[in-house]
């Protein structure tokens, strides 16, 4: 067994790969950018070594200052993780010439399944079920549209050496197919330095499946049976389970025996994944299931096959890499239960999924669920790389249980103050089709607006939130002897919202009202706080004075001095938390004060405006 480890990646996979390793005895090594330096696998490694600058560019994907890291500190092998290096037969082979130890197959494997087209041609000389399409080398553009029309639309024009949902696009007449060609090849050519594309026939209800082969130094190979990722995002997986939904035994067997000709035709060592598009139109048969590419590593879905089987699939990678036999055989491995994994991204589906990066103030993924994660509270969320913040992974017996249960743990996640997508994630576990299993790649794009998270906390607990952080500004109007309800007012996050409160027997205010309160509900976490806590205390005399409800700049002062406004017309705009918040008039009156100009810099509890009332003019 490999004695010492280098992880050549940072973040979540390289938190995972450690916690196997130092199960096994084995020393662990990490690699950090200068963004890096307070990192959990930073952390968690017994050694580390720092090898340049936050960019990718000038540090993970620096193949050689890795190796020299890994001959340093003395480390007998190098795992690559998922994504970064870990699919460069170049950098695989650098590691092998400089007497390492790979964890990871042979780089002639992962060129060999490096390019779509020559990848699929290779599989159909296997006996492996490819999509209809043109793979051919001829790349003018009348003949790769004359090939368009004779598979028939609709088609995708794919980049070969594409990944990610780059350098593919979705053509559904000829009219269109000239311009998506250019469009395709452009971003095929600045993302891969390949501007090469296939042609396949577009399947109208697909749905992506992929089966887990494992093969070792000694000719055996397995399959770990199947994921379904068919639940996506503009090409990006967003949930993945296994088993898949609606697979039979004998559709599963033909399957799986094809993702093992598939590994067996390149000689496949190591974790891999065969990844297949299937016609769901008459539900999952054998003979409308197409090979698509192979993954030559551990994919970060890896965590349901382990869920399913018992198996940890770093700790085979491991003893494969150190030339020891596959744990198990075909017939011992077998599927038990029902596992999910989602994925939590540090991102905010109100702003169009657009990353939400920062510190980690407030974080707990506490639940009966397995969750993988790179961060810890207190971290932070780099703008230099994928914000994926954990993975939660569910296992029960059944299918609804683990959706049930992977539901509930993104309910109560608490993240603060990033958004994260656990609210549209809970909303696509719980949308009807997904809950009975009639799922496709589509889904997402079709229901988009009713998988989207509400962008305030819910009445009630507005209404709980109000009745805890108290004050008289927070329960504005209300009387002792009147209505059974009254209304409050609250911030939240700088925003004024009415409250319906139910009235409590004796005293109305909190014992000991809060400053500000977290509200977390449905997955997503609001700051709270009392109306007083911005406007001061000076509703009764009219006068209000508007302080920063948090650290922030102004990025827009949308009155001046002198100026009159009515209630609710927005003041000045402050970005605070990498969020907009819009400040507004909370009466009629005059612009008295104006101390800051746009582009300031304020701190919590900054006057920012001071509104007369007309009847203190």
């Amino acid at each position: 067994m490999i004695q010492s480890l280098l992880i050549a990646n940072r973040g979540e996979i390289a938190c995972r790969v450690i916690r196997t390793a130092r199960r096994l005895g084995i020393r662990t090594v990490a690699v950090y950018s200068e963004a890096d330096a307070q990192a959990l696998h930073v952390a968690l490694a017994d050694e580390a070594v720092h090898i340049g600058a936050a960019p990718v560019r000038e540090s993970y994907l620096l193949g050689e200052r890795i190796i020299a890291a890994a001959r340093q500190t003395g480390a007998e092998a190098i795992h690559p993780g998922y994504g970064f290096l870990s699919e460069n037969a170049q950098f695989a082979q650098a590691v092998i010439d400089a007497g390492l130890v790979w964890v990871g197959p042979d780089p002639s494997s992962i060129t060999a399944m490096g390019l779509k087209d020559a990848a699929k041609a290779l599989m159909a000389d296997a006996g492996v079920p490819v999509t209809p399409g043109y793979l051919g080398e001829n790349q003018e553009a009348d003949h790769l549209a004359q090939q368009a029309a004779d598979i028939g639309y609709p088609v995708l024009i794919k980049a070969v050496a594409g990944g990610g949902g780059k350098g593919m696009r979705l053509v559904e007449q000829p009219a269109d197919f000239a311009e998506a060609l250019l469009s395709c090849q452009r971003e095929a050519a600045s993302s891969f330095g390949n501007a090469h594309v296939l042609i396949e026939k577009y399947i109208q209800r697909p749905r992506h499946i992929e089966v887990q082969v494992f093969g070792d130094k000694h000719g055996n190979i397995v399959h770990l049976f199947e994921r379904d990722c068919s639940l996506q995002r503009r090409h990006q997986k967003v949930i993945e389970e296994a088993p898949a939904p609606g697979m039979d035994a004998q559709t599963r067997e033909s399957l799986c025996a094809a993702a093992v000709r598939a590994a067996k035709a390149v000689d496949y060592v190591g974790a891999g994944t065969i990844e297949f598009i299937a016609d769901a139109s008459e539900g999952l048969r054998a003979d409308r299931i197409w090979f698509m590419e192979m993954n030559t590593r551990l994919q970060v879905e890896h965590p349901v096959t382990e869920a399913i089987t018992g198996q940890d699939l770093v700790e085979w990678q491991l003893r494969v890499a150190s030339g020891e036999p596959l744990p198990c055989g075909q017939d011992e491995l077998a599927i038990s239960g029902w596992a999910m994994e989602a994925r939590l991204y540090a991102e905010d589906p109100a702003k169009g999924f657009l990353p939400s990066i920062g510190r980690l103030d407030a974080f707990d993924l506490g639940g009966d669920v397995r969750v993988d994660t790179g961060v810890e509270q207190g971290g932070t969320i780099s703008p230099y790389y994928d914000p994926m913040i954990a993975k939660l992974i569910a296992r029960a017996e059944t299918r609804d249980g683990a959706r049930s249960r992977l539901a509930r743990a993104l309910d109560g996640s608490v993240v603060w103050p990033l958004r994260t997508n656990a609210g549209f994630l809970v909303k696509a576990l719980t949308h009807p089709d997904f809950v009975a299993g009639n799922v496709d790649t589509g889904l997402i794009a079709r229901e988009g607006e009713a998988l989207m998270p509400a962008t305030l906390p819910g009445d009630a607990a507005l209404a709980r939130a109000s009745a805890r952080i108290g004050g008289a500004g927070a329960l504005a109007g209300f009387r002792l002897n009147g209505a059974a309800r009254r209304t409050g007012r609250v911030l939240v996050e700088g925003q004024s919202v009415d409250v319906q409160v139910a009235r409590a027997t004796g005293s109305a205010l909190a014992e000991r009202p809060l400053a500000r309160l977290l509200v977390t509900e449905h997955g997503r976490s609001w700051q709270v706080a009392p109306w007083r806590a911005t406007w001061g205390g000076a509703a009764v005399a009219g006068n209000g004075a508007i302080l920063a409800p948090m650290p922030g700049r102004i990025i827009a002062v949308s009155v001046a001095q002198g100026d009159k406004v009515v209630k609710g017309q927005r003041l000045i705009t402050l970005e605070a938390m990498k969020m907009e918040h819009g400040l507004t008039a909370p009466f009629d009156g005059t612009v008295q004060d104006m101390p800051h100009e746009q582009g300031a810099q304020v701190q919590e509890g900054t006057l920012l405006v001071r509104i007369v009332g007309e009847e203190a003019e």
